[in-house]
């Protein structure tokens, strides 16, 4: 079995479509979905797993940086949530992957705390 190449990135320099199937898989926001590992140059960095059928993501971004991304965003609303329609574009839009796995909803509000 072959292992995917990870792909360690800054949210902001991701592609349209990359970042619009990571809020379908986490459209209650990032903050609480981090991971920890250690970088090349050895230093503890945080980041938001992602993986696609060819790649896997590290997307870096602090828990700051995570909920300043959902705030300014617009595609979701003030409590933090993907709105509905965009959820719905986007799930059309990226209907040719089998599925997108989204994070189990709850009644927590993630990002805006």
């Amino acid at each position: 079995m072959q292992s995917k190449p990870r792909v360690v990135k800054d949210y902001d320099r991701l592609e349209d479509g990359i970042q619009e199937q990571i809020k379908l898989t986490y459209p209650r926001g990032f903050s609480k979905h981090l991971v920890r590992f250690t970088n090349r140059e050895g230093k503890l960095v945080s980041a938001l797993p992602f993986e696609t059928d060819e790649k896997y993501y590290l997307v870096r971004m602090t828990i700051e940086e995570a909920k300043d991304i959902i705030r300014q965003d617009d595609d979701y609303d003030e409590d933090g949530v993907l709105k509905d329609d965009v959820m719905e574009e986007y799930q059309e839009k990226h209907t040719d992957l089998d599925e997108i796995p989204s994070e189990e909803m709850d009644d927590e509000d993630d990002d805006l705390d």
